[in-house]
C-alpha cells in the first residue's frame, strides 16, 4: 500500500496542475511526501510555477497602520469569513493594529501582553471575543516598518473596510523629497507588490534554503538535457539567477509596463524630485499564507457518521 491517499492526489494537483496521474506517480516515487512530489514534477515540467499564497485559504483580516514615518501591518485569522466581516471582529483587529503601532513591538506574544483600549491586555481581549463570538481567532503575525525620513506608504487591496482586509502592503521611502511625490510612488510600487508577490526585497534576502532547491530543480532539468557538464553548470545557474531576478522586488518588472525594473522606477522618481529616494523596505501579508484550510467536505461528514471508510490509501497498482 502506497503511504499517501485520494486526498493526497488532489492537494497535489491543486498545488502543481498536474494530472491525475503523474500526481499519483509523483507520489509513489516519493513515498507520499508531497513537498518532494512537487519538486519532482517540477523538474519533469509537469507542474506549472509553484502555487502561491492566492490559493491558501485561512479567514480573518489583514490590520495596516500608519504613523508620521512608522507603519505596521498585523493579520488576525478567524475560522470564518462570517466573522471577518463582523463588527465586533474589524473593530479588534484595527485596535490590535493601532496598539501594535504605539508599542512597536514585532513579537506576537509581546503584543497580546501590552494593553488593550479599554482594560485589560490584548490576550484578555482575545479570549473575550472568542468566548462572545463563539469562534477560535488568532493573532498570527506582525511585521513594522520605518524610515528616519520619508513616508510609510500603506496600501489595502480590495479593503473590506479602511485599512483592514485581505491583502495589506506597506511600503517604506527613505527621502526628503516632497511627502505627495513619494506618496504617489508609494502608492504604485504597493499596487506591484500586491500583485507580483516578491519574496524579498532584493537578491541576497531571498532564503538561502529556497534557493538551494531552486538549484536543485535547475540541475534535475539540466541533467536531463544531457548537454555537458559545464553546460549544465550554466544552464542550473542562470536558472537560480533567473529565478533571484524574479522574486526580489528591486529586480522584478514593474507590472505597469512589464520593462521597468522597480529600482530604475524608483531611480527615476528621485531624479524627477531633484533628490535620492531610497526604497528601504516592504511588508506584504496576504491572509492565510501559507496555512492550509480545511474544507468542510458534506459527503465525508456522512460517510464517517455512518461509518463508512474515507481516504484509504491509493493501491499502488
Amino acid at each position: 500500500m502506497a503511504n499517501f491517499t485520494t486526498a493526497d492526489i488532489k492537494a497535489l494537483r491543486e498545488k502543481t496542475g498536474a494530472g491525475m496521474m503523474d500526481a499519483k506517480k509523483a507520489l509513489t516515487e516519493t513515498n507520499g511526501d508531497i513537498e518532494a512530489a512537487v519538486d519532482a514534477l517540477r523538474a519533469k515540467g509537469l507542474a506549472t510555477a509553484q502555487k502561491k499564497s492566492s490559493r491558501t485559504a485561512a479567514e480573518g483580516l489583514v490590520g495596516l497602520a500608519v504613523e508620521g514615518t512608522r507603519g505596521v501591518a498585523v493579520e488576525v485569522n478567524s475560522e470564518t469569513d462570517f466573522v471577518a466581516k463582523n463588527d465586533q471582529f474589524q473593530d479588534f483587529v484595527r485596535a490590535v493594529t493601532e496598539t501594535a503601532l504605539k508599542t512597536g513591538g514585532t513579537d506576537v506574544e509581546a503584543l497580546k501582553a501590552a494593553a488593550y483600549p479599554g482594560g485589560g491586555t490584548v490576550a484578555e481581549k482575545l479570549t473575550d471575543m472568542i468566548a462572545t463570538i463563539g469562534e477560535n481567532q488568532q493573532i498570527r503575525r506582525i511585521k513594522s516598518v520605518e524610515v528616519s525620513r520619508g513616508v510609510v506608504v500603506p496600501y489595502m487591496h480590495n479593503a473590506a473596510a479602511a485599512n483592514l482586509g485581505k491583502i495589506g502592503v506597506l511600503v517604506a521611502l527613505e527621502s526628503e523629497a516632497e511627502a505627495s511625490v513619494l506618496e504617489a510612488l508609494g502608492k504604485q510600487i504597493a499596487m506591484h507588490i500586491a500583485a507580483a508577490f516578491p519574496l524579498a526585497l532584493n537578491a541576497e534576502g531571498l532564503d538561502a534554503e529556497m534557493l538551494e532547491r531552486e538549484r536543485g530543480i535547475a540541475r534535475e532539468k539540466a541533467a536531463e538535457s544531457g548537454k555537458p557538464a559545464e553546460v549544465q553548470a550554466k544552464m542550473v545557474e542562470g536558472a537560480v539567477g533567473k529565478f533571484a531576478k524574479e522574486n526580489a522586488l528591486l529586480s522584478q518588472l514593474f507590472v505597469m509596463d512589464n520593462k521597468t525594473p522597480i529600482a530604475d522606477v524608483v531611480a527615476k522618481a528621485g531624479k524627477e524630485a531633484g533628490t535620492g529616494i531610497v526604497l528601504k523596505d516592504y511588508v506584504r501579508f496576504q491572509l492565510g499564507e501559507g496555512i492550509e484550510k480545511e474544507v468542510s467536505d458534506f459527503a465525508a461528514e456522512v460517510a464517517a457518521a455512518s461509518g463508512i471508510p474515507q481516504g484509504q490509501p491509493e493501491p499502488t497498482n
